[in-house]
């Protein structure tokens, strides 16, 4: 009798679990969301409606880890929250990516975009070799400067393996660089001898994220704003290329690595990125007529679960080490975006 009381009471116990495990996963992954919320509320106010959504969403996961520690019950959530909605987030993004008028318009700018994107990778890592900086978040940095941002460093990532926190300070330090610079340009625009043309073509090939570039570029009016968007597009359509020279620089390194056994994983994500970007430049507004207002809310979408998924990384940030895993790659990068804004200026 006492041994067939133990089995039920073990097979009654069995489904609770599943049941309490089922509920932290969706519990964190409504975490990650409430703190995105909060940092949409947050983007709203005077100072941090020029940092955007993204990144007031980081710093309040990186302020609640700091004082209330992490949520290790919701930890399952919180971690789909930062892997799987973020591969969704980047494959949604692709969306964003006409390939048409990318090839048909921007041909010209591709050309100087290759540069850019050589250029803010090779120093930025040169100068944190040279500072002894943290070489993960060094290269996170130069290829968020020279593509596209967050989405750039949240899709390299895992091709080299990069810790959770590295990826979080690195968007972190890109939204925060990137806004400044972005803001410095409309200051400076009124004092340079450019045209509205060359000046959207000289934002839109330097500056960090999408939404960097339509701050800065907005004032020159809609002509500056839809070449310095043109610009930014074909350095987001280089990303993938990029990604695949970098698995195969990664995959190299570690076979010349007798003592390592990790593998490079393929990152599928991107032929999702690129599948969503043909369908969005060949069939979408073609074959499949949509509204404007459809593709806003697709894109708002990709937004919020960009913002959640960073807050998953932005939870594993801790700041006693901040301060001595960011200063160096910050200082690194910094330098190379002062270098590439003038760089960008002179080819323009």
């Amino acid at each position: 009798m006492e041994a067939q009381y133990t089995r039920v009471n073990k097979e009654s116990i069995q489904p609770l679990k599943k049941t309490s495990s089922f509920g932290q996963w969706i519990g964190g992954i409504g975490f990650t969301f409430m703190i995105a919320l909060l940092g949409y509320l947050l983007a709203k106010t005077p100072g941090f409606d020029h940092v955007g959504q993204l990144a007031s969403a980081i710093v309040i996961a990186v302020m609640y880890r700091q004082f209330f520690g992490y949520p290790e019950l919701l930890r399952s959530g919180i971690g789909f929250s930062s892997k799987r909605l973020l591969r969704f987030a980047i494959i949604l993004y692709g969306l964003k990516l006409n390939i048409v008028t990318v090839l048909q318009d921007g041909l010209g700018l591709l050309v100087r975009d290759t540069g850019v994107i050589i250029f803010a990778i090779l120093v930025t890592v040169w100068l944190a070799r040279m500072l002894k900086a943290d070489k993960n978040i060094s290269l996170l940095l130069g290829v968020g400067t020279g593509v596209c941002g967050a989405a750039a460093i949240a899709a390299i990532a895992p091709i080299i393996k990069s810790e959770d926190e590295d990826t979080a300070i690195g968007v972190g330090i890109i939204a925060l660089v990137g806004t400044i610079f972005a803001i410095s340009y409309t200051i400076l625009r009124p004092f340079l001898a450019l045209s509205d043309i060359d000046y959207g073509i000289w934002s839109g090939i330097s500056l960090h994220e999408i939404a960097h570039v339509a701050l800065a570029a907005a004032p020159g009016g809609q002509d500056a704003l839809a070449i310095g968007l043109l610009a930014k597009l074909g350095r987001v359509f280089l990303l993938v290329p990029l990604c695949f020279l970098l698995m195969y620089i990664m995959k190299r390194k570690r076979s010349r690595d007798e003592c390592s056994e990790t593998k490079v994983e393929f990152p599928w994500f991107l032929i999702g990125f690129i599948i969503m970007s043909i369908i969005g430049s060949y069939v979408i507004g073609t074959t499949i007529p949509v509204s404007s207002e459809f593709m806003n809310g697709i894109s708002k979408l990709t937004t919020w679960y960009l913002t959640a998924a960073m807050v998953g990384l932005g939870l594993n940030v801790c700041l006693r080490d901040l301060r001595t895993k960011a200063l160096k790659p910050l200082i690194a990068m910094g330098i190379t975006s002062i270098c590439l804004s003038i760089l960008a200026y002179f080819i323009v």
